[in-house]
């Protein structure tokens, strides 16, 4: 303590649990100021996932599916997972199978630029498959 108020500076306990306890002789607010530096820069560097929706109807058009299709190709090459949904309006929940038909034929034609993450599954009035890019 002696030698840290001749430098005027902090002594600041680094481990506290080893045996002795480790102390080092700094300045305790440039310390906190690299500590925090280092931890937005670990975050900056973490891979942010993006999710972008593309929403089916189970009597979509061809031309429409097309469209909705070229949109899935461009967000799974920019990097983005894409959640491709079935969405049953009304009465339109009898034609299931058909809108796993249409996930499933959506899922076949981005076969080379992504791969399936999770299966077609039906949650409530809508039914979800979720893809994402290949590396």
């Amino acid at each position: 303590m002696n030698i840290a108020e001749v430098k005027g500076l902090d002594l600041v306990e680094i481990s506290p649990t080893a045996n002795p306890p480790v102390c080092k002789v700094i300045d305790y607010k440039k310390f906190l100021y690299e500590l925090k530096k280092k931890q937005k820069e670990m975050k900056a560097k973490t891979a942010k996932i993006i999710v972008k929706e593309i929403r089916l109807g189970p009597n979509t058009d061809e031309h429409d599916f097309n469209f909705k299709l070229n949109h899935a190709i461009k967000f799974l090459k920019e990097g983005a997972k894409v959640k491709v949904d079935v969405f049953f309006k009304g009465r339109s929940i009898i034609y299931k199978e058909q809108g796993e038909l249409i996930l499933l034929k959506f899922a076949q034609l981005l076969v080379d630029v992504g791969k399936i993450e999770q299966l077609p599954r039906l949650e409530g009035k809508r039914m979800i498959m979720i893809i994402t890019p290949k590396k």
